[in-house]
């Protein structure tokens, strides 16, 4: 049976990109969905396989709304991430002029890369916010839609037949966009020695030293962090979880370990998914911390209480 993977439509958008990278050799169809939130509830509907959604970005940093839904409701897990270059074009309808160009839609995030462009070339244009660059572009072919440009990927302007005005206008020609493919839990895709752990971990209760003792159930046990961050519960002010990636597997001795510990001491540990990260990066490990380090120091326990015979 044919997978099926929502995405962050609409057809044109960066994500669908990523989508194409990331299934490239898969028999899989590919459905377009409005936004972040429509295309996770697919998975957990069961409308969709899985689905494709915008987690980090170079430049701009975590997508809020991605680390919120996965936060909540029913649990998802992370299967795999792709990463791809962003690179954004200004273009308009068949005939626009450049300095016609008043209104410029595109999504939040794009508009912080292009931020300093538009000032230098469109510094009294209104940039309006859309639900995804593909999604501005796709408005121009509406031609009451109120805007005269759309920031987007340039292969939208070929999908939606539109003219463009100016290319590779993003302010960081090194940014690139991370995406990861999530779906309802099951068999975790197996340890490849190049991996990524998700944990959206909350505190028993806002007290001095809550977030030094939740990083140090993973500095002892040589776990490296390669992103932290603060989100709201959204239930008071100043109750915050904090959403983590971290290197390895939970699999991976040190991993577990670490997860056991946290388990001890936060309210709630979500596991998001142990999956390959998409740059092949395998852990630095440092003395004491290898699968053969846990085991042995195991065994050493059993003899020392006089149970291994």
């Amino acid at each position: 049976m044919t997978e099926r993977i929502a995405y962050l439509g609409p057809e044109g958008s960066f994500c669908g990109a990523a989508a194409r990278e990331l299934t490239a050799e898969r028999d899989v169809t590919l459905v377009p969905s409005q936004s972040v939130q429509t295309a996770l509830d697919a998975a957990r509907s069961g409308e969709a396989d899985s689905a494709l959604v915008p987690i980090e970005n170079s430049v701009e940093g975590s997508v809020s709304i991605t680390l919120d839904e996965l936060a909540n409701g029913t649990r998802l897990v992370i299967v795999d991430e792709v990463a791809i270059p962003v690179r954004f074009a200004l273009m308009a309808r068949p005939g626009t002029k450049p300095q016609d160009v008043t209104r410029i839609a595109t999504h939040p995030h794009a508009q912080a890369q292009v931020r300093h462009w538009i000032a230098q070339n469109y510094p009294h244009a209104h940039v309006i916010p859309a639900m995804s660059t593909a999604a501005a572009a796709e408005a121009l072919t509406d031609p009451d839609a109120p805007i005269d440009a759309a920031v987007s990927q340039p292969l939208a302007a070929e999908i939606y037949g539109l003219d463009v005005l100016a290319e590779d206008i993003q302010d960081n020609s090194d940014a690139t966009t991370r995406f990861v493919q999530v779906r309802l839990p099951g068999q975790i895709p197996e340890p490849t020695g190049a991996d990524k752990t998700t944990l959206s971990l909350y505190m028993r209760q806002d007290e001095p030293g809550a977030l030094l003792a939740i990083l140090t159930e993973f500095a002892v046990r040589g776990v490296n962090l390669t992103r932290i961050e603060s989100r709201p519960t959204k239930k008071a002010m100043g109750d915050y979880f904090f959403s983590v990636d971290v290197e390895g597997h939970v699999a991976d001795a040190r991993v577990s370990e670490a997860l056991m510990g946290l388990h001890r001491i936060c309210l709630d540990v979500r596991f998001l998914g142990s999956y390959p990260r998409h740059d092949g990066k395998q852990p630095v490990l440092r003395a004491g911390v290898t699968d053969v380090n846990f085991s042995d120091a195991q065994e050493w326990l059993d003899r020392l209480k006089g149970t291994d015979t």
